[in-house]
């Protein structure tokens, strides 16, 4: 007992959480209608449109026609010619929905008279609506050369003609002409296109009465239609979807159908039942011929099965079909039905209107068919004798490369025949060359090992010279001790902190995979903080920049360099800020481009005096950064700037 009532409560919460989120769709589905009046711009309004699923699941195809109009005739007061084009490719497309063919070729037609006008997307939708209206109309001869356009213009790669064959009765042609068109075209991954592939195949010879044939078809269909829906590894957009689940109902229906040929009527009830019901979910407002011949079949089958009342409410509801065969199919029924039930002054009604809709086909039809088949033979002649003329060029093209690489195999065979005489030459060649690379080997081995024997006496040797000048410093440091005259003091500082910015030269050099140049970005930051950890004792706080990425310099430019630097940077420390400004700057800048160098170095010290250029002229520093300048062959400038001073030359 409890289970039982806990099932019946699950299900009770069930059916509100199926009812919530069916209103919520239908909340969705109604402001279709309202999203598009909001739509700002033209394109969005087009763009929604035609790619709006289910646009008449709410709103009537009469109530999006009533706003469209609206549109239009603001469009017609302001003179907006692109806005009037458009809203009249919506009116065309709304007419053909409700099944209005003759108006809507009417609007479309006068658009494709200034189709130069139009845009490639508002163009191709125009002759897409007109082959349509043709089609429902049966203006065969009209559809092709709409679709000459349309393969003139790029919109399809070739005209095709198995449909219009198949709505004049040759379905066997349709299906060979289908096949052969498509079969090649589709990939084996392509699970939606294969299912649309076997039910075309399948509806062509269910047409020509082949039931068990088009039925494996039809089911092979399914298969496919099946797995697209249900892999979940494949995104699909909402209007993918929407065609595969109509594509699926269309399956169903057709399944159903061929059941009924072979005369399984249980088998087919469920099949076409739950095609119209798949059918008018995913299409709903929107006259479906599928859904009419389902409706029919399923009349039929309850018909066959006893079932008279069930198959007059589907024969009596407004199904309302346009195709021929389909009134007169439902005529038929009609006319079963009643006899069934005894009334035989319907039945004898509707076969009376079945007569006389075979004496109308009978005069008119068998002519009208004779030359719509001409025209489009005619039509199929001239394209089948463009493509032959297309292949025709092809094999030309095919025929001349051939002979070209004739042409070519020719001349490999005579340069073959040079090269097999040349080869033994070669082999003897080669054969002598081989002791010549031994020994040549052996040398490469002597050499390889020299070299690398090399580095490491450079890197042994810079690294004995790092420590002799550090000795030297050291040295220097124990004579400052035993000094007394400040001078002499100031002096052997500055000889020692020279002798540390060689020392550190070599220093990077050993330590450097590469002994020839050395990275001046590392060894700068290196010099400054050596420096800089002199002065620290002071309280300097000083801010320094240096921009040296990516230059190299050899040896003999690396040491000038090294030296001057370390002037000016004591100097800055020494000087250039005697009251422990806060804001100190340093800013050091090396570039080098090719052959050509820039250095520049600034600070935002107190600077140089005006009367002092003289005695700053002589000086020890500025005569030895001077020199050291003149080894790089260039010369020295010094700038005064409001803030500070600046030191900068060239250099090759």
């Amino acid at each position: 007992m409890a289970k039982t009532l806990g099932k019946l409560i699950t299900l009770f919460f069930l059916l509100i959480i199926n009812s919530t989120g069916a209103q919520e769709l239908d909340s969705l589905e109604g402001n279709l209608l309202d999203k598009f009046k909001e739509k700002n711009t033209l394109n969005d309004r087009m763009n929604f449109f035609f790619n709006t699923v289910n646009r008449y699941s709410v709103n009537s195809a009469y109530d999006w026609l009533d706003q469209v109009n609206l549109y239009l005739n603001a469009a017609e007061k302001a003179q907006d010619t692109s806005s009037i084009q458009t809203y009249q490719l919506m009116q065309s497309q709304i007419y053909y929905d409700l099944r209005d063919y003759d108006k809507s070729v009417a609007i479309a037609n006068d658009l494709y008279k200034d189709k130069e006008s139009l845009d490639r997307s508002t163009k191709q939708l125009m002759l897409d609506i007109i082959d349509n209206n043709y089609g429902q109309l049966q203006l065969y001869g009209k559809q092709v050369e709409i679709r000459q356009q349309k393969r003139d213009l790029g919109f399809t790669e070739n005209i095709t003609f198995y449909d219009i064959y198949s709505n004049l009765g040759l379905h066997r042609k349709a299906m060979e002409d289908y096949i052969m068109d498509m079969k090649k075209t589709i990939d084996d991954s392509d699970l939606y296109g294969l299912a649309n592939y076997n039910n075309n195949v399948g509806y062509y010879l269910l047409l020509d009465k082949s039931s068990s044939v088009a039925l494996s078809n039809f089911k092979k269909a399914k298969g496919y239609i099946d797995v697209y829906l249900n892999d979940v590894t494949q995104i699909k957009t909402e209007k993918e979807l929407r065609n595969a689940k109509i594509l699926k109902g269309i399956i169903e229906g057709n399944i159903g159908r061929a059941y009924l040929q072979l005369k399984q009527f249980e088998e087919a009830l469920p099949y076409l039942e739950n095609s119209i019901s798949i059918i008018n979910e995913n299409n709903s407002g929107v006259y479906s011929e599928e859904i009419i011949a389902n409706s029919l079949a399923l009349a039929d089958c309850h018909l066959q099965k006893g079932n008279y009342e069930k198959a007059k409410d589907l024969l009596v509801t407004d199904l309302r079909p346009v195709k021929t065969e389909n009134i007169v199919k439902r005529n038929r029924l009609l006319a079963i039905y009643y006899d069934k039930t005894k009334d035989y002054q319907n039945a004898t009604y509707y076969l009376k209107k079945n007569v006389r809709i075979a004496d109308s086909l009978n005069l008119n039809d068998s002519s009208l068919k004779k030359q719509q088949l001409s025209t489009v033979a005619k039509y199929e002649i001239e394209n089948s004798k463009r493509m032959i003329d297309a292949q025709k060029l092809e094999m030309e093209q095919a025929r001349n490369e051939m002979q070209a690489k004739d042409e070519q195999i020719n001349l490999v065979f005579i340069s073959l025949i040079f090269t097999l005489l040349g080869f033994a030459g070669l082999v003897y060649a080669y054969l002598k060359s081989i002791k010549n690379q031994r020994l040549i080997a052996q040398q490469k081995y002597i050499i390889e090992n020299s070299l690398v024997e090399k580095d490491s006496l450079l890197k042994e040797i810079h690294h004995r010279v790092k420590n002799n000048l550090q000795m030297v410093s050291s040295l220097l440091s124990l004579q400052t001790k035993n000094t007394r005259s400040k001078a002499a003091i100031e002096a052997l500082e500055e000889g020692k902190s020279r002798v540390k910015a060689m020392a550190l030269i070599h220093q990077k050099l050993y330590q450097n995979d590469d002994l020839s140049v050395i990275e001046m970005q590392g060894y700068i930051e290196s010099l400054v903080n050596s420096v800089q950890s002199v002065f620290k004792k002071g309280g300097h706080n000083i801010n320094i920049t240096i921009d040296a990425e990516n230059v190299e310099l050899d040896i003999d430019r690396a040491i000038p360099f090294g030296l001057i630097l370390n002037e000016l940077v004591s100097n800055t420390f020494k000087y250039a800020f005697p009251e422990d400004k806060e804001d100190g700057k340093i800013y050091i800048h090396l570039r080098k481009n090719g052959d050509h160098g820039f250095f520049e170095y600034t600070d935002n010290g107190i600077g140089l005096d005006d009367d002092s250029d003289e005695r700053v002229n002589s000086s020890m520093g500025i005569r030895l950064m001077n020199r050291l300048v003149n080894q790089l062959q260039s010369t020295l400038n010094i700038d005064k700037t409001s803030e500070g001073v600046r030191f900068w030359f060239n250099f090759k």
